[in-house]
């Protein structure tokens, strides 16, 4: 398991880092999205700038959006209205993303299996960079048993490790550690504190509150399919601007 002390305080080159990113061009830009489904609006009028290299949550009641904004922006559903820019990575070619779904969806196959297949989509059948990945999610000692047999948390811990292997410029996660083991949850929170020191933009939806302040540097608040507030985290949970996100984060039923 990973030694998550300290785990809450970035390293100093790794702020720096983060500080010299902020001043890249913004990795996303949408603007207008609507989402319709049988006459009921579940997006309505979506804008959003997301900064390069950074961990963005979107939090939100049951209903807000979330997964579907989430879903949309990594191009899984087409809104009804709308435009998704996503800065183009050096090379003019679109960035690099991968998603890590609530529950994870794997191979029948080895653990090592579902990795080598991602890899071999790239090219890359590297077996060295294979066990770097397992040994990442705690997951080497089960190279070789069927993925569809390990605990919950290890199945998803090895979609993560999975998304991984695609290095990706943007990584999506919805809920990844809803409902998993402590020491799960503390293996998927510490593996993407590491990956948002690399550079890579995340988007990680959640519902938990101390989650999202360990790892977020912005709250994104959807509330009826709206933004309600987009706020830095330290702000979001200093002084929520909008009256939903104070009744959220105060345990209240929001409607």
């Amino acid at each position: 398991m990973p030694d998550s002390a300290g785990s809450s305080q970035l390293p100093a080159r790794v702020a720096a880092q983060s500080k010299d990113r902020s001043r890249e061009p913004p990795a996303l830009c949408a603007s207008g999205l609507v989402v319709e489904v049988e006459g009921q609006r579940l997006l309505d009028r979506v804008d959003l700038t997301l900064r390069s290299g950074a961990t963005t949550i979107i939090m939100g009641p049951n209903g807000a959006g979330k997964s579907l904004l989430l879903r949309v922006l990594h191009g899984l559903i087409q809104p009804t209205a709308g435009t998704v820019h996503w800065r183009t990575a050096g090379d003019g070619r679109p960035q690099r993303q991968a998603m890590v779904f609530q529950k994870p969806v794997l191979l029948r196959r080895s653990v090592a299996a579902n990795i080598d297949f991602v890899l071999g989509l790239h090219g890359n059948r590297n077996r060295a960079r294979r066990q770097v990945l397992l040994q990442t999610v705690g997951l080497a000692d089960r190279a070789q048993q069927p993925a569809r047999l390990l605990s919950g948390g290890e199945q998803q811990r090895l979609a993560l490790a999975r998304a991984l292997a695609m290095e990706p410029s943007v990584l999506f996660l919805d809920e990844p550690t809803a409902s998993l083991d402590p020491a799960s949850v503390l293996w998927i929170e510490d593996i993407v504190r590491s990956t948002r020191g690399r550079g890579t933009t995340m988007l990680f939806v959640t519902h938990d509150v101390g989650q999202a302040r360990r790892l977020g540097d912005e709250v994104v608040f959807l509330h009826r399919g709206q933004v309600c507030e987009q706020t830095p985290s330290a702000d979001f949970f200093a002084a929520p601007t909008s009256s939903e996100a104070r009744r959220f984060l105060a345990g209240l039923i929001v409607l």
